[in-house]
């Protein structure tokens, strides 16, 4: 889902929400002479987008795409102001969350818009651009040649906000006629980390592209020599950041009389005393008794909780930035679930060379099959011998693990997971659609990664025939209410998993944003983070949930949803390791934790799935996981007591990465926050 997080913003800023009134059929039709751009990725084509300009000198937009089975289907038409500004925009159609239907006036002086998620006004009296909530990629391209226009390359927002943009490269594309130089620029203010947008010689939108890629049809097959690109010059700028960011010790260093959490007897200990020399945790113990070396740098402990570096163990990297995010809250590894495997191993030798500041990322590597529904990231197998071959490639490229996606052949399973297992590789992932989890843990699974995906083994025959679409979504908000948890076939999944140790990768915070919210609705995973983001970005926090069938209600889901929390309660009290993840955009790991504890998790079983467990899920745990004698210093220190609120893990103050130093109020200003969460 955290590629859906990055489509908000190409599609026109953030998704939209009600249930539509314009059908399909009645959206604009593209002339022949309309721009033509194919969205693409690594797994193959997901749907088309076109701009046009009428004679009237009206932008019109119409964009048709279907990601793994959500579904976007909208249009768009924008007039302009005397300041070149829009001084209209009416988006239609429909998206997973339901209608898209947004509006945007200037009249007499006065701004007024109308979105799925808001409705207000603003006084105009100069220039701003209304950062719209949804619609086809030619808001996007409309906002861009607007920024380069201006002579300081920034721009004022509606409905609030600054843009800049800053240029970072060019490149040639193209052969023969339409061989052409575009020009690569970061637009900051939009997003908390800046956006790379490519432009052509003339400063018109030409393409954008981050895992999803929005590219002219000529040039569609240029999408990785883009991002290539692009991640040379984004390197350039972060290589800055982490010379400046990182703190080396000059020797040793004390944290004095502070609480901490001890993962290994999973509880919190008062008046303690950790020493750090050399990276690693060389002396743990009473603050009477465990002393601090001559010459050590000193830190004041009282009032502060000392916990093992934080664990996201689903977070599908963005860009640099998302390190420098998930950093700024304590987390100093995460497991990356799959994501373009090249710019994986780019960042991970970056990071060995003191040129990026990351958190320890254990990567796998996702294999799916070839349809309609495959995943933008993945390694496509049209065969069960290429499939193997995939399995050798991740372990040659030392990944920790492989995950399966949901439009792979369950024929294939049995053999390539073997071969997984053979080369010591962890197996987890979505469920092939035809089969149930069962099947797949009988073919070897190691984990299921996904609480929609633990239930769906209660689910109909005919959702899980299609599983591998919108109904891996709307099946278990539609059923999961009325399943049984204390019989078969659910109970009997649970004292499986519970017998063979397979973990959950439950990422409940992502299907709480799924199922519980309506639009305009602020998610308890981002109301802390108000305030501290671009108003654009922060807007984007009241998208609702998916649009509910017309047969069910908003209810309905949640209830469906709080039958998944007390799934969660059910293999907790089984046994089953959870770890927590997120599948969000880096800053959701102590909401995570929150709903574990609602599920009936202590405080320190909840800190215990995002530290120790998870090292041990990867192997890592005689490593990291822990504050223990010989493991690495991988530590954050919170000001507050998270054993009684576990929200204050959000207040991290200082973080250690293998015993390097980082100041957390200064990750936040590098990740684009311009404070503290509350």
């Amino acid at each position: 889902m955290r590629q859906t997080i990055f489509l908000c913003f190409l599609v026109g800023i953030f998704p939209t929400i009600l249930r539509s009134e314009v059908s399909v059929s009645d959206l604009a039709k593209p002339p022949a002479n309309a721009l033509h751009f194919i969205i693409e990725s690594v797994g193959g084509k997901h749907g088309d987008s076109w701009s046009w300009t009428l004679a009237s000198g009206v932008r019109m937009g119409r964009e048709s795409l279907n990601l793994r089975g959500q579904v976007w289907e909208t249009d768009y038409s924008g007039a302009a102001g005397s300041d070149q500004m829009p001084a209209s925009i009416t988006i239609r159609g429909q998206t997973p969350q339901g209608d898209a239907a947004e509006n945007f006036t200037i009249t007499s002086g006065s701004a007024r818009w109308r979105s799925p998620v808001d409705d207000g006004k603003a006084a105009y009296s100069t220039p701003a651009f209304y950062t719209s909530q949804g619609g086809p990629i030619d808001a996007t391209a409309w906002f861009l040649e607007r920024i380069l226009a201006s002579p300081d390359k920034s721009l004022d927002l509606l409905p609030g906000g600054k843009a800049r943009a800053v240029k970072l490269t060019t490149l040639q594309v193209g052969s023969r006629t339409s061989k052409k130089t575009i020009n690569l620029w970061a637009v900051s203010g939009i997003n908390n980390s800046p956006t790379p947008i490519w432009a052509d010689a003339n400063d018109r939108f030409f393409a954008i592209t981050g895992g999803l890629g929005w590219l002219p049809d000529v040039y569609s097959g240029e999408q990785q020599r883009l991002e290539k690109a692009q991640t040379l010059a984004m390197a350039a700028q972060t290589a800055k950041l982490a010379k400046s960011l990182i703190q080396p010790p000059l020797g040793a260093v004390a944290f004095v009389d502070v609480r901490t959490f001890d993962a290994d007897a999973v509880r919190f200990v008062t008046h303690q005393t950790v020493i750090v020399d050399h990276g690693v945790i060389a002396a743990v113990g009473p603050a009477d008794t465990v002393k601090a070396p001559i010459g050590a740098k000193l830190i004041e402990g009282r009032g502060m909780t000392l916990i093992p570096g934080l664990w996201d163990c689903h977070m599908h990297v963005g860009d640099d930035y998302t390190g420098l995010q998930e950093l700024s809250l304590g987390v100093t590894s995460v497991r990356d679930p799959g994501n373009n495997d090249a710019l994986t191993i780019d960042r991970r030798i970056r990071a060995a060379a003191g040129q990026l500041l990351f958190p320890n990322v254990y990567p796998s590597s996702l294999i799916d099959g070839k349809g309609p529904y495959t995943a933008q990231v993945a390694n496509v197998a049209t065969s069960q011998a290429q499939a193997i071959a995939w399995v050798d490639k991740a372990k040659a490229n030392d990944f920790t693990g492989i995950k399966f996606y949901g439009t792979f052949n369950p024929a294939w399973l049995p053999a390539t997971i073997v071969e997984a297992h053979k080369l010591g590789l962890h197996v987890h992932g979505h469920i092939p659609a035809g089969i149930r989890p069962m099947d797949a843990i009988n073919a070897g699974y190691d984990e299921i990664t996904h609480i929609n995906w633990i239930i769906m083994q209660a689910m109909p025959d005919s959702v899980i025939a299609v599983s591998n679409g919108i109904m891996r979504f709307e099946g278990p908000g539609r059923y999961a209410k009325d399943v049984d948890l204390d019989a078969p076939p659910m109970k009997t999944l649970v004292d499986t998993m519970a017998k063979k140790h397979i973990y959950s990768d439950a990422t409940m915070v992502a299907f709480e944003s799924l199922y519980v919210p309506e639009n305009g609705d602020l998610s308890p995973a981002y109301a802390p983070f108000v305030g501290t983001l671009p108003p654009v970005t922060e807007r984007g926090f009241r998208t609702g949930g998916f649009a509910v069938p017309k047969d069910l209600t908003r209810a309905d889901y949640r209830a469906s949803w709080a039958k998944m929390v007390n799934l969660l309660d059910r293999m907790h009290q089984a046994g089953i390791p959870i770890i927590a993840g997120t599948d969000g955009s880096g800053i959701e790991i102590v909401r995570e934790l929150e709903i574990y504890q609602q599920a009936g998790f202590t405080t320190a079983q909840a800190l215990e799935a995002a530290t120790l467990l998870p090292a041990k899920l990867v192997g890592m745990d005689l490593h990291t996981g822990s504050i223990k004698v010989g493991k690495s210093a991988d530590l954050a220190l919170i000001e507050g007591d998270p054993s009684t609120r576990l929200s204050d893990l959000r207040q991290t103050r200082l973080v250690m990465l293998g015993g390097r130093l980082l100041d957390a109020d200064a990750l936040r200003t590098a990740a684009g926050f311009s404070g503290r969460p509350k």
